[in-house]
């Protein structure tokens, strides 16, 4: 009796740890095959996105600019701006002074496609930018690259 009743218990733990392996396994599978299949779709909009955010970094090396609201709006007021970008989580009332400014400057205004953290992140920022003014691009072709009204 004492022999047989531990050999059933060992085998009922084996039997429940390869199914747990085996689980753990599939999961591994499926999960594989979603990075895959990500990494072989890349949309066009994350490889724009890339592009934007390579030609931003070669801006905040090699050219001029500044960042936040206020800044933008006295380059607007100024003339100097030759390109804006906004966040997409920028309050409407705001989006849509600068835009104003941008279209009596004839500047060109892009929405960026992520919120304020992540075109911080773009600038090289550790805090958030909700909109950021070009005055000189530098050695990036930011200027050419994107729409100016979109």
């Amino acid at each position: 009796f004492g022999s047989s009743h531990f050999g059933l218990r060992r085998s009922t733990w084996v039997g429940r740890a390869r199914s747990a392996r085996a689980q753990a396994a599939e999961q591994r599978r499926i999960s594989q095959g979603r990075a895959m299949s990500s990494a072989k779709k890349q949309s066009k909009a994350s490889k724009h996105a890339d592009s934007i955010n390579s030609r931003l970094q070669l801006v905040m090396k090699s050219g001029k600019y500044s960042l936040g609201y206020s800044t933008t709006l006295k380059t607007l007021r100024q003339g100097k701006s030759k390109l804006v970008l906004i966040a997409n989580n920028c309050p409407a009332l705001r989006k849509s002074e600068i835009e104003y400014y941008a279209m009596l400057a004839k500047t060109g205004v892009h929405h960026f496609h992520g919120d304020n953290n992540e075109l911080g992140t773009a600038c090289g920022r550790y805090y958030r930018v909700s909109c950021l003014s070009i005055t000189d691009p530098g050695d990036s072709d930011i200027i050419r690259s994107l729409p100016g009204n979109e």
